[in-house]
Formats: C-alpha cells, sequence, structure tokens
C-alpha cells in the first residue's frame, strides 16, 4: 500500500515522526496528500514544527478528588508565559491532571518506560503467546501489538482522552498546540493515592473518578 520511502518523504514534508506517518498513511491507504491532511488535522505536522522551540513557562496543576482521596500534582510547559496565565492553558492542565487521576498512568511517555521493566513484560507477553499455543513464528508481532497496548494503559501521552475517548493525550496536547500556536508539553507528574498498597484498600478510586468525569 505503501513505502518505506514514502513515509521517508511524508516525514520531510511534515515533520511528522514515522510512527505518526505511518498511521496516516495507513488510514489514508498509502495517499500521500490525504496523509498530509490528516496529519494537520490531528494537530500532528504542527506540534512536529514546534518540537525544537523551548517551552520553559508554563504551570504547576493540581487536582484533589472528592474527599482527597486522589491527588495529583502536574507540570504542564508551554513558550510564554502570556499563555501560562491563560484560561485555555489553565483547563488543558485540568484536564492533564484529572487524566492522571482516573487512568493512573506511570510515564509520560513511550521513552521513559523502564527498559527491565519492559523486557520483563515482553517475556511475560511471550510467555503468554507460547502457552496459547502460537506458532514461534508469529509470537513477536503478536508481542509487538500488545506491547502497544501496554503502552497506551502506562504512558500519558499514549493513553486514550477519559473524557473523548475517540482521541489519545497525545492528540489532545497537538489539538491544543494548534489552537494556542505554541509548543506545549507535559513535563513530569506525581500521583498520590489515599492508602495505596496498604492491604485494606478495595475500592476502585480510579474507576470512580473515570465516572465522575464523565458524568460533567
Amino acid at each position: 500500500m505503501f513505502t518505506p520511502q514514502d513515509v521517508a518523504k511524508l516525514r520531510a514534508a511534515t515533520g511528522a515522526g514515522m510512527m505518526d506517518c505511518k498511521k496516516a498513511l495507513t488510514e489514508c491507504n498509502g495517499d500521500m496528500e490525504k496523509a498530509t491532511i490528516w496529519l494537520r488535522e490531528k494537530g500532528i505536522a504542527a506540534a512536529a514544527k514546534k518540537a525544537d522551540r523551548i517551552a520553559a513557562e508554563g504551570i504547576v496543576a493540581s487536582y484533589i478528588h472528592m474527599g482527597g482521596k486522589i491527588g495529583v500534582l502536574v507540570e504542564l510547559n508551554c513558550e510564554t508565559d502570556f499563555v501560562a496565565k491563560g484560561d485555555k492553558f489553565a483547563a488543558l492542565a485540568k484536564d492533564v491532571a484529572m487524566q492522571i487521576a482516573a487512568a493512573k498512568p506511570l510515564y509520560v511517555n513511550i521513552e521513559d518506560v523502564d527498559a527491565s521493566a519492559l523486557e520483563a513484560e515482553k517475556e511475560i507477553l511471550r510467555n503468554q503467546a507460547l502457552n496459547e499455543g502460537k506458532p514461534e513464528a508469529i509470537v513477536e508481532k503478536m508481542v509487538e501489538g500488545r506491547i502497544k497496548k501496554y503502552y497506551q494503559e502506562v504512558c500519558l501521552y499514549e493513553q486514550p482522552f477519559v473524557k473523548d475517548s475517540s482521541k489519545t493525550i497525545r492528540e489532545m496536547i497537538n489539538e491544543a498546540i494548534m489552537a494556542i500556536g505554541e509548543k506545549i508539553t507535559i513535563r513530569r507528574f506525581t500521583r498520590y493515592e489515599m492508602g495505596e498498597g496498604l492491604e485494606k484498600r478495595k475500592d476502585d478510586l480510579a474507576a470512580e473518578v473515570a465516572a465522575q468525569m464523565a458524568g460533567n
């Protein structure tokens, strides 16, 4: 449907990442023009053009779940103090904080995933596939697919947005970049859950937060 050369050409034209270009060409059946438009509509091309800019301004936003059961601090960066003080940026930061409370990510980006933890997860997935009786020839492809799902669970940028599961947090941020006109990045976060790790904990607070957000 498309070749590695097509991916390289699209990357050169838009500045988007390789995986985003592959996805765009897949979604658009290899049509270069449509793929370029797809990347622009998703905000990926605009975000890529701003990737080299310095985003040293921003805010630290907080979210406390009702009753103080879950607390989140997140640092969201932008380029200027003017944008950092704006209502749109504050609302975006709140959405990110609420996402962290509801979806319990462990990392910001795929690149942040601990290498030893990733290898351990891959080994578990390989053994699962083999135990299911899958041929060794396709086990690695199955592991690759399941690792992608793992990233969607533990990496904030890859998670479906709890307020609109049709988009990921990365796509939500890219849309904000297009609307605001500056580079925006999630730098770091901390999530606290009351009683986390204690044996007496039984209720699912993350599900409770997600349900509350869905009702907003």
